[in-house]
């Protein structure tokens, strides 16, 4: 695990600040995606960061049924704009 992803805080700012400069084109991504940020880290450890972002609201899933995605909290649309629970 590489020093970003060991420091909770700096991993959360990388993901924060990358999602918000992808902000105007896109407002959902893929797990994969995330794996451009931390591109010497492995997947596993990458999820974990994601998940405990999750866990503290900084993310929130979206799932269209057949894929689940990840978008910043309150950004984009979301479940809760789209009627669904």
């Amino acid at each position: 695990m590489s020093d970003l992803l060991a420091d909770k805080d700096a991993a959360t700012k990388a993901v924060v600040d990358w999602m918000t400069k992808k902000a105007g084109s896109k407002t959902k991504f893929y797990f994969k995606d995330f794996c451009k940020v931390f591109p010497d880290d492995k997947q596993r450890d990458i999820k974990k960061v994601i998940n405990k972002m999750v866990e503290a609201e900084v993310l929130e899933y979206w799932s269209s049924g057949s894929t689940t995605m990840y978008g910043l909290k309150g950004s984009g649309i979301q479940h809760s704009s789209e009627g669904e629970e």
